[in-house]
């Protein structure tokens, strides 16, 4: 996992909690539960992906890295389970996804200065005139530290952070506000952050939204920004409302598909629009424009309007 954020994540310390049942656990972050669950170490995990053909006996649950239904079933029925179209998984394998899932999730609140100076440490000794323009020529360690976590919140790996620090020194010429130094990095991980969505392929499925309403949101941002509100959409509660669910919708669509959900907006709204759709039913990853490499050919499958 540290290998694939791109920093050294905290060990894990396992300790008992006589006040949950044998068969429960939590998982804390900094003292507080950020998830919990129930399973069963004798049996073993059948997940239904979404179409199976028949029912295994066992005991009634679900999925906690994904939220899918399953069913705890004994170890020999294990191989009538897999026939039947279930993924199968023991119990310490369904701890490890879910801890796997919550520290992608809340890499953000993970890393720190001491990670940021080890990045800067290894890229110093690749690259030691590029770690000079980046620290402390163009960005202090505190603003780069932003920037990262930006991208680790939006499930941006930071493996290459040769790249990060190379667009950092050219944009921060121009501008040092935290969001527009980000955007400049997303543009060039673009070619990672599409292939970590929709794989090596060409083709791209993407969601777009109806003119009259991008040009809404775009004066919404606007006018955040003239008020001084950071990270904001100034709309109606029923227009979000509306827009929250037709992005569902839309989203619960491709994933019955098989494909994965992307919405592509114009540069100056996919920030906001991301933190709008971050904590939705289903998820919606957000690009903009400038973010689709040369080499992928967009499909519009769906176009989301304010009716």
């Amino acid at each position: 996992l540290s290998q694939e954020l791109g920093f050294l994540v905290p060990s894990v310390h396992i300790r008992d909690n006589l006040e949950l049942s044998p068969t429960s656990y939590r998982i804390l972050l900094k003292g507080v539960v950020v998830a919990e669950a129930e399973v069963y170490p004798d049996r073993e995990m059948a997940i239904n992906p979404g179409q199976v053909f028949g029912e295994v006996p066992g005991i009634q649950g679900k999925d906690p890295a994904f939220g899918l239904d399953a069913i705890w079933v004994e170890a020999q029925d294990r191989d009538e389970a897999q026939a039947l179209g279930y993924t199968v998984v023991d119990a310490s394998t369904v701890v490890a996804t879910q801890l796997n899932q919550i520290m992608q999730n809340y890499a953000h609140e993970l890393i720190g200065h001491d990670d940021i100076q080890h990045l800067m440490d290894g890229l110093a000794k690749g690259s030691p005139k590029l770690s000079e323009q980046l620290v402390p020529d163009s960005l202090s360690l505190n603003q780069l530290l932003k920037i990262i976590q930006n991208l680790l919140q939006e499930n941006v790996s930071i493996r290459d952070f040769r790249t990060i620090a190379q667009s950092l020194v050219e944009t921060a010429q121009q501008t040092r506000d935290i969001g527009q130094l980000t955007s400049a990095v997303r543009v060039s991980l673009s070619r990672s952050i599409v292939q970590s969505i929709c794989g090596p392929g060409t083709d791209l499925p993407v969601i777009t939204l109806e003119p009259q309403l991008e040009q809404i949101l775009l004066q919404s941002v606007q006018q955040a920004a003239q008020s001084n509100v950071e990270d904001n959409l100034v709309l109606e509660p029923a227009m979000a409302e509306r827009l929250q669910q037709s992005l569902s919708e839309v989203a619960q669509q491709q994933e019955m598909m098989g494909n994965p959900a992307v919405l592509v907006v114009a540069a100056p709204v996919r920030q906001v629009l991301a933190r709008f759709v971050r904590y939705s039913a289903q998820p919606v990853h957000v690009l903009s424009y400038q973010e689709i490499p040369d080499n992928k050919q967009i499909t519009i499958v769906a176009t989301v309007g304010q009716q």
